[in-house]
């Protein structure tokens, strides 16, 4: 996939570096590739739900980004992404310790981009990875919207 801006790369670290909620996470962006996005992410027990396990919707929001800034990497200088439907299956309990979070764009569009998303889970030393969520997306294209920074 060819991004229409060939600045893609920082300025997506660069949006990315703007999101609060991902500090919060302790999510950093580890690559990013026209259509592809890898963020990694440390199991903390902040981010749990009661049994220890990291609660869906941290896990979501992760998958979120990363579909969102799979798509935003192959958007022009000027356009902004926001996500406008997702869909979350949780395979296993998310016990980490580590895990990989991935985004990338099945059909790139003008206006609407379908993206999948997955969550591994791996040890410290990277051994045994394992699937434990998958994310469609669909995201929309911005231009010109006051109030959005691309």
């Amino acid at each position: 996939m060819q991004p229409h801006d060939p600045a893609y790369g920082q300025r997506t670290r660069d949006s990315f570096a703007r999101q609060p909620a991902m500090v919060t996470l302790g999510a950093t962006l580890a690559s990013v590739d026209p259509g592809r996005i890898v963020l990694t992410m440390a199991h903390r027990d902040s981010l749990t739900q009661q049994h220890g396990y990291m609660h869906a919707g941290m896990l979501s929001t992760a998958l979120d980004s990363a579909c969102g800034y799979a798509a935003f990497s192959l958007m022009p200088a000027d356009a902004a992404v926001l996500t406008i439907e997702f869909k979350v299956n949780l395979l296993a309990p998310a016990q980490g310790p580590l895990f990989r979070i991935e985004g990338r764009v099945i059909k790139p569009g003008r206006t609407i981009s379908v993206v999948e998303g997955r969550a591994f889970q791996h040890a410290v030393d990277g051994t045994a990875e394992k699937l434990v969520a998958t994310m469609t997306a669909t995201v929309m294209t911005v231009l010109g919207r006051d109030g959005l920074r691309h």
